[in-house]
């Protein structure tokens, strides 16, 4: 798969391409592809519930993985795709590897 980014992971979601949003996921936060296609539909129906807020809230993720603040960054991806246990601590590393400072 090429270099994939959050856009990518937007565009998917946007287009209701739930399986291609799911191999993004895969790439970006070093998921299983059964985690990834539910951190997916996860972050859909989060979307589908809040709306705007939640939109917000998904985007303060670019800025704290870049930041390269676990401590920001944590919540986000337990808000945004409901990770948790391995899931969650795979994600926060494979983040930090790909966006390290």
């Amino acid at each position: 798969m090429p270099e994939v980014t959050f856009r990518d992971f937007a565009g998917a979601v946007m287009t209701n391409d739930l399986p291609a949003a799911g191999r993004v996921l895969e790439a970006l936060l070093g998921l299983e592809a059964g985690p990834a296609h539910g951190a997916a539909e996860y972050f859909q129906a989060q979307m589908a519930a809040q709306g705007q807020a939640f939109m917000m809230k998904a985007m303060g993720l670019r800025t704290a993985v870049t930041s390269g603040s676990d401590e920001q960054t944590r919540p986000l991806l337990i808000d945004c795709f409901g990770l948790a246990g391995d899931d969650l601590d795979g994600a926060l590393a494979a983040l930090r590897q790909r966006y390290a400072p």
